[in-house]
Parts: C-alpha cells; structure tokens; sequence
C-alpha cells in the first residue's frame, strides 16, 4: 500500500518515520560519496541523502520515500535518509538561470520571457503569495462591512471612461471592447445591493513604457450607496487596507486609524515650497511630485499613506461629483503609498439631470452612455467608490521597482508572450 504524500512543512512530525514527499528537484548537489538533492514542493525545502552517484538533475519531478532524520545542517533541520527516488516526469532540461540561488540572477526580460519556470524560484513566487493573501484581506475586511462581491462583463459595447485608450475587439461583426473598469455596473448595482465589490481583470490601451503601468491590470473596485460625500468612501478604503495589510504581517505596514490628507491646491502650494517649481495650473500630480508628497507625509505626520482630495473636475471623469462650494475641484481622492498613487476614487453623480448635464458641458453626447444613464431616471442613492491596482500594491508592499515583478504574464506596449 503506497504511503500517503506528506508535505514538507509536516516532516517535523513525522521524525523518525517512513514517509514519502514529492515536489521538484531543488537542487542536486553532487560529493564525492554522497548526493545532496533539495526537493521543494508549495511548503518548503527537504534535503535527501543518496549514498549512489548520480541522481535526477534540477527541476525533475519526484517522489522519494525515506527516514525522516534530524540534521541541524539541512534545511530546515530535518533530512531523508535510505531513500528510494522515483521519476515523476522525464528528466528536466536546466532551466533558465539557477532556481536555487537565494536571488535571482537574471534580467527581468529573461524572467518575464520564461515566467512558467522563472516564477517557480522562491523570491519571485513569493509576490503572487503576498499578493493572493492581500486579496483575501480585502475580501473579508468588505466582507465584513456588508458587501456583496459582484462580476460584470469585460466586453462592453462602449468605452467606460471618454478617451480613446481602449481595446477594441471582433464581437460576432459588431464593435466592441475590452472594459477599462466595471465602473458604469458596479454604480448601478449599488441600487440593488447598496455595497458591492469586484476583483478582476481591466485593460487600458494606454501607450505607457514605466514601471508602474500596465496593459491589463487586476482592480480592486468598491461601490457604495448613501454616503454623505467622499470622506465615507475614503474611510472604507481605509479598512479594506488594513484588511489587506494584516493579511501580510510580514510586511509590517501600519495603516493609521486616520490617514494623514492634502486638498489637491494646498498639495501644489506645499510642492512649490518644498520643491522650488510652481506644479499650479497643472489638473494632475507628476510621478516626482507624488514621492515628494509621500515624503512629506512620512515626516510630518508619521504616515506610509497620504489622501490628496480634490482634483480638478477638469481630470476627473464626468461622472464625478464637484465639490458644492469649489465646483472647480471634485469629491474625489487618490491614496498614495509609498510614493506612488495606489488607488482612485470619490463620490459620483446620482441624479439623472446632473449627468446629460455634466456631458454636455464637456461637449459630448448623452447617446453612447444610454444604458448607463437609465438607471439614474430610476432612483440611486448618493453613492461613491474606488480602484485599487493589485499589482501596485504588491510591488510597494515588497519594495520591487517594477510593476512587473508583481504581475503573472504581464501585458504591456511590447509583451504579449508567453
């Protein structure tokens, strides 16, 4: 009768026994009298002893019984001995550049051109484990404060933001496109279940080479009805983020009960004095503005998190609410982290009149936004919500300098492999 597989993190309770494992080779360490092989599987590393040369090479799959024996020497303390190894899969070819080196010694193009068996090295999988658990800590800390998850179509017969940065696709000879965000339903699902959230994929043709942009992107996105302004969706991203970061101890982020916050036009005012260049006029913060503000945050108020509330109706969306006593600006926010803009959000219109209004005055049509318009004639309540971006988050939490680092397969202006 074959033994059941036990996993790696279990072997201490298994010392002295017979136990069988399986996992990838590691590591095949080659002596004189003796081989060394690593086996790793999800939990960690086991070394084997093997009093025969040879042994598979790296990356081979395996399953090995053997004694679990105590070996303060091998990782984790612990060792297989009087093994008998069997192949799993045909002898592995080497791989790209060597897995079981502590860091990764390759280029980031080398990485992303073999992602499949790159990611398997411990330091790079590890941002797709922080960032699966952020994704659980966002889910309960919502969750808990009574939404309901929703998923909405990614193929959308019209752009959901004005612009031209959309992808658009064949659907059966119609025009259609990719959804830039579930931005149009999650607002109207908010007059059916008042709190929604969605998790998933939204795609911007936008022809950015950074760092931190992205083709495709996972967004995190929140809805919610009967708010007096922006201020109760800022405070419910509050605790979705601190739902995220104790989802992530290791990390160590405090998020403060109260996030240190900016109105955009002092946000300028204090650039200009720290800076010593004059950003007023401008609708948007610079990448180096937004890192001084951070800075600035972290100094004076003790804070990794800064909320610039505010921005000009000129660059926000049309569906924005304006401030009542500065209509110029809007109810709207960005959180920055860690020197770079993390999320977006504020409060939107809900009245029918306020939308062919507020498109009217941009110039444009209220015809293309029909379906999205009709249920404003419907009763919706004062409503608001945000964006988080995943991958962002993930690469500020782990100190990556590129967006990348952080997304499986990532999709941008020249990558569409593998």
């Amino acid at each position: 009768m074959m033994i059941s597989r036990v996993l790696v993190a279990d072997l201490p309770r298994h010392v002295g026994g017979h136990v069988r494992v399986a996992g990838w080779v590691h590591r095949r360490r080659r002596l004189k009298s003796v081989t060394f092989l690593v086996i790793r599987d999800r939990t960690g590393l086991a070394q084997v002893v093997l009093t025969e040369p040879g042994g598979p090479p790296e990356e081979t799959v395996v399953e090995v019984e053997g004694l679990v024996t105590v070996n303060p020497q091998a990782p984790g303390g612990l060792e297989l001995t009087g093994p008998s190894v069997g192949l799993l899969s045909e002898p592995a070819e080497p791989p790209p550049f060597d897995l079981y080196r502590p860091t990764v010694q390759a280029t980031l193009p080398t990485v992303l051109d073999n992602a499949a068996v790159a990611l398997r090295h411990p330091r790079l999988k590890e941002a797709f484990t922080v960032a699966a658990a952020s994704v659980a800590g966002f889910r309960s800390a919502l969750d808990g404060l009574g939404f309901t998850e929703t998923q909405t179509p990614k193929i959308v017969s019209s752009a959901t933001e004005s612009g031209a940065n959309v992808f658009g696709i064949d659907y059966f000879g119609k025009r259609a496109f990719l959804a830039q965000s579930p931005q149009f339903y999650k607002q109207a699902l908010t007059g059916v279940f008042e709190r929604v959230y969605e998790i998933g994929p939204v795609f911007r043709a936008e022809p950015h080479d950074t760092a931190r942009h992205l083709a495709q992107y996972t967004s995190l996105d929140a809805e919610l009805g009967f708010i007096d302004d922006h201020h109760d969706v800022m405070a419910v991203l509050r605790e979705a983020i601190a739902g995220m970061a104790a989802a992530v101890p290791s990390a160590e982020v405090v998020v403060p009960e109260e996030i240190p916050e900016i109105h955009f036009a002092a946000a300028q005012e204090l650039i200009a004095r720290l800076s010593g260049e004059d950003p007023r006029g401008e609708p948007d913060l610079a990448p180096a503005h937004e890192r001084l503000l951070s800075d600035w945050a972290r100094r004076e108020h003790g804070s990794e998190f800064l909320f610039v509330t505010g921005y000009p109706m000129a660059k926000r969306p049309f569906y924005t609410h304006p401030d009542p006593e500065r209509p110029e600006y809007s109810n709207s926010f960005d959180l920055l982290f860690r020197g770079l803009e993390l999320v977006t959000g504020g409060q939107r219109l809900h009245r029918h009149a306020d939308y062919v209004a507020a498109l009217a005055a941009r110039g444009e049509s209220a015809e293309p936004y029909r379906d999205y318009l009709a249920v404003f004639a419907h009763g919706m309540p004062p409503h608001g919500g945000f964006a988080l971006g995943l991958e962002r988050w993930t690469a500020r939490l782990l100190g990556l300098p590129n967006v990348r680092q952080a997304t499986l397969f990532p999709r941008d202006l020249h990558r569409l492999t593998p």
